[in-house]
């Protein structure tokens, strides 16, 4: 039968490190997009506070004053809606590409079990046939889960983007 040598470990904790990297570096990137939209909505903000105030200390008659703020509500429901839009980007990519990264370490994860399956089928002592059949079926189970999970999950989101 065959076991786990101590260089299989050594390759699988350090898989298990970068696939953790690889994540973290992803959220990183996803926060730093988020702040740097943040920044140039607070700097954009900022100028056109500047230019209200400049407006309203110019303004000649109290007329001129009180039609300022109606004519400001339509601009600013514009930048809100595309700000939101622009979260919604940032947060969509980074999920895309976790969902991504999951899926690929998914599947490298049951090429991996397929091949202990294989390699334990042929180095089985005789008679344990009934075993090895076992792991076959929960192993086959194991990726139809999966996929029924995958897909409902694809629909979810795809559902919830939709909306």
């Amino acid at each position: 039968m065959s076991t786990l040598t101590p260089q299989q470990l050594v390759a699988a904790q350090q898989a298990g490190v970068e696939t953790f990297f690889g994540f973290a570096n992803k959220a990183f990137e996803g926060v730093e997009k988020l702040v740097a939209l943040n920044m140039q909505a607070g700097k954009a903000t900022l100028a056109e506070n500047q230019e209200i105030l400049t407006k309203a200390f110019s303004a000649g008659n109290p007329s001129e004053l009180f039609a300022l703020p109606a004519s400001l509500s339509q601009p600013v429901a514009e930048k809100v809606t595309a700000y939101g839009r622009q979260v919604h980007e940032i947060v969509s990519g980074v999920q895309g590409e976790f969902l991504k990264s999951a899926t690929e370490m998914f599947q490298q994860s049951q090429r991996d079990g397929q091949a202990f399956v294989e390699n334990l089928a042929k180095n089985a002592p005789a008679g344990s046939e009934g075993a090895i059949a076992a792991w076959n079926s929960a192993f086959s189970a194991m990726n139809a889960t999966y996929e029924s999970a995958n897909k409902a999950a694809k629909q979810l989101v795809a559902t919830a983007s939709a909306a």
